[in-house]
């Protein structure tokens, strides 16, 4: 057995075979070219391809076989992570209780089919800057790969935790990447509207002010793009898929008219009045709710709790009163679609149908703020307005079907979460995958053995 496992035939067979059933899986039988270097690899010997070691010599010194070792895993560790999995860490509280700040898990990229990369020249483990730097480039687009998804062994589902790659992230302002470029164009926008009103000068149009507040940020800033790929990761729960209709009243989501399927964690804003007594910090630590959460101002407090931690709460003897914060029907918030027609706010919105691959929708000028992005941005078409007319590649259209499926996601923490609200859509395209269960949890306000949240590590998320 132990002399087979050492034949050059039996080795480039078993190469051969996954070399093979890789190229099958990807789908791009040109890689099949590839097959005699393979060959000459295990069997002929030809070529060098080792060339850090010493031909012919048996016995390698020990940093030729570091360097072999470290070649070996860097190669292993890029195709596990570009096919199979990869390990993320929830930076922000959008999802809390169902994820926490700290913790370390794992996400599936079969679950979905991963994705071919749109830049494959990138140097390895670095998502977008390299390691060390804050501007320098990880990657060249010297090769610029079409988005292809992969076969794998399920679909997104309705209320699955999904990485994806931020849509918002495609147009950056560097060094001050947060709030996003559109969202700072938007604000500029308003201030220039708003200083005109105040000063009584002429209004301009609405896409006047904006071609202005891009000019002067393309002059003053240094604005950079990004593919796909090479987006911030974020995390949320898909709520609402392709074709759903989605409505918000008052902080309750419904999907297609019902109510939607109750999540445990979910959290929302409330203020909490006492009878001027303190709460217990220990009922509060008890509960899982952390001092970075809480906002207080004598007897009254401000925290995100779910349903069930603020019965729990309401309980207390010093409790006089509980209000969930809700930001009511108008109440003006930059919301998705950024349209006078629309007024929205992260409580309140809707009915919205979500674009579905193949759908048709009826394009006007109070519809078009809807699908913008999505005509646009996402998937590659030019649009403009002129006359009141709306143009995509140059021909007026009065409808447009769309090219993939997109999705809404949201965070668990309702109230501390930029979510599609904010940015409307996830086109099928950013899904990255499923966060499948969590390895390690660090608090970071606790230290030693103490900072290690031992319930919730090898996790299964849900």
């Amino acid at each position: 057995m132990r002399d087979i496992l050492k034949n050059k035939w039996f080795k480039f067979s078993v190469a051969l075979i996954i070399a093979l059933l890789m190229i099958i899986w990807i789908g791009n039988f040109w890689l099949i070219l590839g097959l005699p270097i393979l060959f000459d690899v295990y069997i002929s010997k030809k070529v060098h391809w080792a060339f850090w070691k010493k031909k012919g010599v048996k016995k390698q010194s020990v940093a030729v076989e570091w360097i072999d070792a470290i070649i070996f895993a860097v190669v292993a560790a890029t195709i596990i992570r570009m096919f199979f999995i990869e390990a993320y860490t929830i930076p922000t509280s959008s999802m809390e209780k169902s994820l926490l700040v700290g913790d370390y898990l794992f996400v599936s990229k079969v679950a979905y089919g991963p994705k071919i990369p749109n830049t494959p020249l990138s140097f390895p483990f670095a998502h977008h800057t390299m390691p060390g730097t804050t501007k320098t480039k990880s990657y060249l687009e010297w090769i610029n790969w079409k988005y292809k998804r992969l076969a794998g062994i399920g679909e997104i589902k309705r209320n699955d935790v999904v990485v994806f790659n931020f849509p918002a992230g495609d147009t950056i302002v560097v060094g001050a990447e947060n709030p996003d470029y559109h969202s700072q164009i938007r604000a500029f926008t308003n201030s220039l509207k708003a200083s005109d009103m105040k000063k009584g000068r002429k209004l301009q149009s609405d896409k006047a002010y904006k071609d202005f507040a891009k000019k002067y940020y393309a002059k003053n800033k240094e604005i950079r793009t990004r593919p796909v790929d090479k987006r911030e990761n974020y995390i949320k729960r898909c709520v609402a898929m392709p074709g759903d209709t989605i409505l918000s009243v008052d902080g309750q989501l419904y999907i297609n008219g019902k109510i939607q399927e109750k999540i445990e964690e979910m959290q929302f804003r409330y203020q909490i009045r006492t009878n001027g007594t303190l709460i217990n910090p220990r009922k509060l630590d008890e509960m899982n709710v952390t001092k970075s959460e809480i906002g207080q101002s004598g007897s009254i407090y401000e925290m995100p709790l779910s349903e069930a931690k603020a019965a729990k709460l309401e309980k207390l003897s010093n409790v006089s009163s509980m209000v969930k914060m809700t930001y009511n029907v108008g109440a003006p918030e930059d919301v998705f679609p950024f349209s006078a027609n629309n007024n929205w706010n992260r409580d309140n919105f809707g009915p919205l149908v979500i674009p579905q691959k193949g759908e048709t929708v009826e394009l006007s000028l109070e519809t078009l703020p809807l699908y913008e992005r999505a005509i646009n941005a996402y998937e590659g078409n030019t649009l403009a307005v002129k006359d009141s007319t709306i143009y995509i590649n140059g021909e007026p259209s009065k409808s447009y079907t769309f090219d993939m499926n997109y999705y809404w996601m949201m965070g668990d923490n309702r109230h501390m979460s930029a979510d599609s609200r904010y940015w409307g859509y996830v086109p099928e395209d950013h899904i990255v995958g499923k966060a499948s269960f969590v390895w390690l949890s660090l608090d970071k306000n606790k230290s030693g053995f103490n900072k290690v949240r031992w319930n919730r590590i090898f996790k299964w998320i849900h």
